[in-house]
């Protein structure tokens, strides 16, 4: 007998088709050329960061701005903490992924004392203790693995993005427990309930450096395409060489050069 599709089955097979298609182009794509921007879809592009920019300015910076009007400095910042805290898993499955053992011990470390000195993560303890804050995040760990970014995109409401880190944003909502949880009870209005707040969270936090592109740059999506590439490639890079890594058990080949090695430019 015929498994009945469910809403939930449909949506898994949706995305996992979407995943491997994104993967082959990106893929497909590496051997060709492309300019210094490495923006082949700069039209395209530009007409979907304007969408965004919309959707900015009606949305999300009012939003930021009564954010940063009422909440005073250390609330807010406990509300990064937390936020910051809740992404512990996928940080640490990262590392592990990269081989990075000793930033997964620092990882486990830090979400021990955050959670429990720190009050469930509204404080950052662990830093004033030595154990540095990182991130990492699966598109990361294919650039690690030796994955090329593909083509710059702006994706609707997501912002800047390539194909590996669109990639890695799906592998990192799959295999994040707090949404498998949602999913498994139904709870299907956390993911979007935290995904708000994170967005609101990051406009806030990130408040003073995007209003100084949209007001003194020439080309705020010029400014903005920089800024992305430059962040992404120092998260890459742990403000060290990369680490070009074979990817386990993957049975296409990631042929590609590694990102360039520019600095982030300071958001704050």
């Amino acid at each position: 007998m015929t498994k009945p599709v469910t809403r939930k089955n449909l949506m898994k097979r949706l995305c996992g088709f979407a995943t491997i298609s994104i993967v082959l182009a990106a893929c497909a794509g590496q051997p060709q050329a492309v300019d210094d921007e490495n923006d082949p879809l700069e039209g395209l592009n530009r007409a979907v960061h304007g969408f965004n920019h919309v959707v900015d300015v009606m949305l999300l910076r009012p939003a930021a701005t009564l954010y940063r009007g009422l909440l005073p400095p250390p609330v807010q910042e406990g509300i990064h903490n937390l936020l910051s805290n809740l992404t512990t898993p996928i940080i640490l499955l990262n590392d592990l992924l990269q081989g990075e053992t000793e930033r997964a011990g620092t990882t486990l470390t830090r979400f021990a004392i955050n959670s429990t000195v720190g009050v469930l993560g509204f404080g950052d303890p662990a830093t004033e203790m030595g154990y540095k804050k990182h991130g990492e995040d699966f598109g990361q760990t294919l650039a690690v693995w030796g994955a090329g970014e593909g083509p710059y995109i702006v994706l609707p409401i997501f912002g800047p993005s390539n194909p590996r880190d669109v990639v890695g944003r799906v592998v990192d909502y799959f295999t994040d427990p707090l949404n498998m949880w949602a999913r498994n009870t139904d709870r299907d209005g956390f993911p979007i309930a935290r995904g708000v707040i994170t967005a609101v969270d990051a406009r806030a936090y990130y408040y003073d450096a995007i209003e100084d592109i949209n007001t003194n740059s020439l080309d705020p999506y010029a400014a903005m395409r920089s800024f992305y590439r430059q962040k992404r490639n120092s998260e890459i890079m742990n403000s060290e060489d990369i680490k070009t890594k074979a990817a386990p058990n993957l049975s296409f080949d990631f042929d590609a050069p590694s990102p360039g090695d520019e600095e982030l430019t300071e958001a704050r």
